[in-house]
């Protein structure tokens, strides 16, 4: 079963990292990331850049806004995403405490199991 894990924290703290602060934690992510990539287990990772690099498309019916920045009202951000397959949740639980582990943050990782879709079985 393939799983999506994000990242989410306060954009605030990370953001305020020194250079040497944010390379230091993203060499003790690599090292969590490493096992997962020799067993053949870890998919794409994606760091996001900051919220105001994003872009909405928010759509009502009649209705379609583009506009600037992340639409949803939250307190932590979406930071960036893992996926991995794994034989169950309790495995993709202990990748997302081995990555809480490594980030000196306090943040939250939502792990999500994935429905994979290839575009030739969409087709009519």
């Amino acid at each position: 079963m393939l799983y999506a894990v994000l990242c989410y924290n306060t954009e605030d703290v990370t953001s305020a990292w020194t250079k040497e602060e944010d390379d230091q934690v993203m060499r003790d992510l690599t090292a969590v990331q490493r096992k997962y990539v020799e067993a053949g287990k870890l998919g794409p990772v994606a760091r996001l850049l900051p919220t105001t690099a994003a872009t909405t498309l928010r759509h009502r019916p009649g209705e379609t806004v583009v506009m600037d920045g992340p639409f949803a009202e939250t307190k932590e951000q979406l930071l960036g995403f893992y996926l991995i397959d794994c034989v169950s949740l309790d495995e993709a639980l202990d990748f997302a405490r081995e990555l809480s582990a490594a980030n000196p943050a306090a943040g939250s990782y939502e792990i999500r199991p994935l429905s994979l879709y290839k575009p030739s079985e969409l087709a009519t």
